[in-house]
């Protein structure tokens, strides 16, 4: 029985092993700011993510490669609906769809140079690294899973999002200004959602998982337009009669403007 017990401990700490960074290294990084504030004339901004690899064993300062980092960005979570269309007789018409659930609203993938330069393909597709390999569930019928990176819709729904900067995969986005300082730039365009966006910054050496670091910031909403939308849901039945006397204020001046005599 003990040697039973011995063989699962043994498995279990193997397991925890292998999704374990595989030294000692530390990171240190923080942002530029961590709240951003939006109002009507918003039309994007940057953060900036910078910090530092600090080794913190014997082995890890005598590694004989540098470091690579890869960073991930990932915004709200959504629900969307993408539908393809045929032309059917001169018409375009709507000929199949999928919905896709809890998927990033925005999304940044940043390293130092291409993956397969500074990792091995198995830990590309453990860690989740390039927009590719990245979980964008899909519901077909009762079903929710991936289908992977060749289906149509999928292909898609990233292009579009690319083509709206909601989605950006940059393998020279993150610069080492030395061995071991790092600066990367988030870019967020004028659509990006409000709310909490997680930042995942993945060290590498040696073609190995070394350290992992998090962070976060968030979207806010200011000004008039967070005035509006917080009456509207705190107090509903004000901002509807409000809405009403004011629909009914403005006919009444029209009337009395443009009134033929």
């Amino acid at each position: 029985m003990s040697r039973r017990i011995a063989i699962a401990v043994a498995t279990v700490a193997a397991l925890l092993a292998a999704g374990a960074p595989a030294s000692a290294e530390r990171l240190v990084a923080t942002l530029s700011q961590h709240q951003v504030m939006v109002n009507s004339s918003f039309t994007g901004t940057s953060i900036v993510l910078f910090g530092t690899i600090e080794p913190d064993t014997p082995a890890s300062r005598r590694r004989t490669t540098g470091y690579d980092l890869a960073v991930t960005v990932s915004g709200p979570k959504q629900t969307l609906v993408a539908r393809k269309k045929e032309r059917v007789l001169g018409i375009w018409t709507n000929m199949d769809s999928r919905t896709f659930v809890d998927v990033p609203s925005y999304l940044a993938v940043l390293s130092t140079q291409p993956f397969e330069q500074f990792t091995t393909a198995d830990m590309i597709r453990q860690q989740r690294l390039g927009i590719d390999d990245i979980l964008l569930p899909e519901r077909v019928g009762p079903d929710i899973g991936d289908p992977g990176r060749g289906d149509v819709f999928r292909t898609e729904l990233v292009r579009l999002k690319t083509q709206h900067r909601l989605y950006a995969q940059k393998t020279n986005g993150v610069t080492l200004l030395t061995p071991t300082v790092f600066r990367t730039e988030i870019t967020l365009p004028a659509e990006a959602q409000i709310g909490n966006y997680d930042v995942d910054i993945k060290v590498f050496a040696d073609r190995q998982l070394v350290a992992r670091g998090a962070s976060a910031f968030e979207i806010i909403k200011v000004g008039f337009e967070q005035f509006v939308a917080t009456a509207a849901r705190d107090y509903g039945f004000i901002y509807g009669l409000a809405a009403a006397m004011m629909a009914m204020v403005t006919g009444w001046f029209a009337a009395v403007v443009f009134r033929r005599d």
